[in-house]
């Protein structure tokens, strides 16, 4: 997987096709970006070559949920990003994804996340399922009440999850470089907490 953001190829998925274009415009300017306008042809392109897809969640035909079950059966190693319309609830907890945005997104947000995106492409499976956790941890508590992320069997799962991986991890910590690992923190931290506020 490509490491590199320069050298990295994103997947842009939307049936909003001036907004799948927009996206790809705003990315075009630091990877590579390709454009589907539906879930069939997303399927149809993606392959290897691809290191980020930034997915629509309610599209006609093939949904975003559907195109992320396609490619965990598939196998494929690509960094899933929603970028949606549809206010994250916890069933976001058991998708394999990456990162959840909700629209809208400005330029800054989206090139930032396919960033982290692709930086994560270096991480070994351990890290990176830590990460899409935190990810999905972080875009819960902004969207929840406390008494509602309190109440969710699926909440408290993830939160059990992220417990356990991080126990794992600790040999993979110690070989982190600590720039890399506050870059990332102080990105995650910076994105979701400008994305509370405005909300």
């Amino acid at each position: 997987m490509t490491t590199t953001l320069s050298d990295a190829t994103v997947l842009i998925v939307d049936d909003e096709q001036s907004l799948a274009d927009l996206y790809a415009y705003w990315i075009d300017e630091v990877a590579e970006a390709r454009t589907a306008y539906n879930g069939e042809d997303a399927l149809e392109m993606l392959d290897e070559d691809i290191d980020v897809l930034l997915l629509d969640r309610r599209m006609p035909g093939l949904s975003g949920d559907e195109v992320v079950e396609a490619v965990e059966e598939r196998g494929l190693d690509v960094r899933i990003v929603m970028v949606t319309a549809v206010d994250p609830g916890f069933d976001i907890v058991e998708m394999a994804i990456d990162d959840y945005l909700v629209k809208p997104v400005d330029q800054p947000e989206l090139v930032r996340t396919v960033e982290r995106m692709v930086v994560r492409n270096s991480y070994d499976d351990n890290l990176q399922h830590k990460f899409q956790l935190v990810e999905k941890k972080v875009t819960l508590e902004a969207a929840k009440t406390p008494h509602e992320l309190e109440e969710s069997e699926e909440y408290q799962d993830l939160l059990r999850q992220l417990d356990a991986i991080e126990q794992e991890i600790d040999t993979t910590v110690e070989e982190f470089d600590d720039t890399d690992f506050s870059v990332a923190f102080r990105e995650l931290s910076n994105d979701k907490s400008a994305d509370s506020s405005g909300s």
